[in-house]
């Protein structure tokens, strides 16, 4: 597992149930117990009573991973494949899916976590990467 320092860019992987397989943009605001906690600040995320504010929470360490390495930044040339694990940015974070069709100037990806199948323009999508060993590993083909 990666240690984090305060003001580290990183992601927060959800298990929560309704948001696994999602990630969202967040900053390490400080290391706790030992790296095996974090208090973190999300980016794009919002407190519920006060919508102004960005959530802060303490996570554990195996929620969280480095941001991912840019592949291209938005680039609307970008070509998927079918069956290629993509990651498409809506509801404020990034949620891993497949491609399983183009039509016209979007990708439909499929989600198999909410069994929902959405078109998105490319600048939404990114390839999916897994973060393991302290690496980051291309997954480009589903097995669904």
């Amino acid at each position: 597992m990666a240690v984090f320092s305060k003001g580290d860019k990183v992601e927060m992987c959800s298990k929560e149930e309704g948001f696994l397989g999602s990630y969202y943009e967040a900053m390490v605001l400080s290391p706790l117990n030992n790296n095996t906690l974090y208090k973190v600040q999300y980016k794009n995320l919002v407190e519920e009573q006060d919508q102004t504010r960005p959530l802060v929470e303490i996570v554990s360490a195996d929620e969280i991973r480095p941001l991912p390495p840019l592949t291209t930044p938005r680039d609307t040339t970008r070509t998927f494949q079918y069956l290629e694990r993509v990651d498409a940015f809506d509801n404020d974070g990034w949620w891993v899916g497949t491609i399983t069709g183009k039509q016209e100037l979007k990708y439909w990806v499929y989600f198999e976590t909410t069994k929902d199948e959405i078109a998105y323009p490319v600048s939404q999508l990114r390839n999916h990467l897994e973060w393991r060993n302290g690496k980051w590993v291309s997954c480009t083909k589903s097995f669904f």
